[in-house]
Formats: C-alpha cells, sequence, structure tokens
C-alpha cells in the first residue's frame, strides 16, 4: 500500500536488550511508525518498548487499539527526543529525513529502516524481520502463522473459466484510491476482487477521475468513512453502485492487520 496520507512505512531493527528492562531507565526499542508499534506490542513484554509513534495514539492513523497505545510513551520521532530516551534499537521508515538518519548515527544509535510492503508475502517478511531483530522471533513465527491461515480460509478459489472477478473500488482516504502493486490489492485479488483502479492504470495510490469512475463504474464501493465529501460524491456518481465500509484500522498497515483485513474484504466479496 503505497498510501500517501497512510504513513504505512514499516520500520524494523534489533535489540539486544533482555526482557524486563525498564524502558523508563534507557535502552529498550524506539519505534516512529505505527506499523512497527502493531507488531512490537504484539510481540515484546511492554517494558522492552522505550516509545512508539505518535499515531497509533491517533485514531484516524493507529492499527492497534487507543487504549493499548496509551499505554506506552508516544512520539513524534524527532531525533532530539529519540536520543534522549538511549534507546538501544530505533526502527525507523525509508522515509525518514537524512538529517535525522544522520543525528541518530552521530549518537551512536543502531537503527534499522525499512519500506512499504507491497504484497502479504512481503508484508510477512517483515514482520520476520522486526521479530528477530527485537529479539523475538517466535512471536513473528506466530503472526505470520495467523496470516497463512487467514489466507487460506479467505482466499477465494477461480470461478468458472473465463468468469470475470467482480470489480472493487477501494479507496483508503478521501479521493485517494488504492491501485496495482499494493499490499490492499494484494488483498482483494485474494478475496476475489479485480480493483477497479488497477484496471484504470492506477499503480499505487492517487486519485481517479470523475469521468473514469462513471464511464467504468465497478461492482461495488469501498471506502473507511461512512459519512464524508467523498462518500456522498461517489454516490451522486454512482447511485446504483453499492457501497462498502473498509474500517480505517484495517487500511493503515499489513502485518498483524492482514488477517482482519481479509476477513472483511470476504465478507464484502460475498455479500455482492
Amino acid at each position: 500500500m503505497r498510501r500517501a496520507a497512510i504513513l504505512l512505512p514499516l520500520l524494523l531493527g534489533g535489540c539486544g536488550k533482555p526482557p524486563g528492562v525498564a524502558a523508563s531507565g534507557g535502552g529498550g526499542i524506539v519505534s516512529t511508525n505505527p506499523c512497527v508499534d502493531s507488531v512490537l506490542v504484539r510481540i515484546l513484554p511492554p517494558a522492552r518498548i522505550a516509545a512508539i509513534s505518535h499515531y497509533s495514539q491517533d485514531p484516524s492513523a493507529t492499527s492497534i487499539p487507543i487504549a493499548v497505545a496509551r499505554r506506552f510513551r508516544g512520539i513524534a520521532g524527532t531525533a532530539e527526543e529519540v536520543i534522549a530516551l538511549h534507546p538501544d534499537l530505533v526502527i525507523a521508515s525509508t522515509y525518514t529525513p537524512p538529517a535525522t538518519q544522520a543525528a541518530y548515527a552521530r549518537a551512536g544509535l543502531k537503527t534499522l529502516l525499512v519500506g512499504i510492503p507491497d504484497s502479504i508475502a512481503e508484508s510477512q517478511a517483515q514482520v520476520t524481520q522486526i521479530a528477530a531483530a527485537a529479539g523475538a522471533p517466535m512471536g513473528g513465527a506466530r503472526i505470520n502463522a495467523e496470516i497463512d491461515r487467514a489466507v487460506a480460509r479467505w482466499s477465494r478459489k477461480d470461478g468458472p473459466k473465463g468468469d470475470m472477478p467482480p470489480s472493487a473500488l477501494l479507496y483508503i482516504s478521501g479521493d485517494l484510491a488504492t491501485g496495482g502493486s499494493t499490499l490492499l490489492n494484494d488483498m482483494m485479488t485474494r478475496v476475489g476482487f479485480r480493483n477497479a483502479a488497477a484496471s484504470y492504470g492506477l499503480t499505487h495510490t492517487g486519485t481517479l477521475s470523475a469521468e473514469t469512475i462513471v464511464t467504468q463504474p465497478p461492482a461495488v464501493v469501498i471506502a473507511s468513512e461512512r459519512e464524508s465529501r467523498g462518500t456522498a460524491l461517489r454516490q451522486r456518481l454512482l447511485p446504483r453502485t453499492p457501497q462498502a465500509v473498509f474500517p480505517r484500522v484495517l487500511i493503515n498497515c499489513g502485518g498483524p492487520t492482514i488477517p482482519p483485513a481479509l476477513e472483511r474484504l470476504a465478507a464484502i466479496r460475498a455479500g455482492l
């Protein structure tokens, strides 16, 4: 999901600190990305996590329950606040500004940068990398086993030869649609959808003209908002096209979010 407002850069890292070390005394792992947060909180005891991204404490950006996120220190990810925590490891996105990366290096911080996964397989590889770096490989294996079970359960077998899957247009936020070469596209395809945006030529995340949508309407429009200006506009443009809700919490990240995301997409597909 190369998704604009979707902060999703998956960040990974490693840590040699033994379990049970209090974050307040220095050490531990600092994550500056909500997608890494969603993995760390599932595989590490809280004392191993020195801080998480402030995005995880924002209902529109988090991939973990807000109540869970608020148990941890939230940071914006500036070099000053990260360095002040003296972490064993900083897990950061490949989109982290070069100046910030340089500051981490000058401070002698161990840092691992990762990008955005474009498929389920890439997301699982990142989970494995995060877990290994954090010293909790079995935790990563558990998450990936859950993903494997979800893929096996919700993947839809091909229909009769020549049968075209129904098209779906998935909006991640406002008028931003997800195109091909994205994690969401992979999940949509697995449950038996054809990504309409990819058919229109959208390769990652972007906007589509009203003319394109009206001329080649999808079988269903999927969006994270129940009521918004974008939703109202799409309903006027496509009055006969079903509209389905895909919660924003399932859009922002991969990893542990993949099983419930597949389940929701499969339910939408089954309801057509």
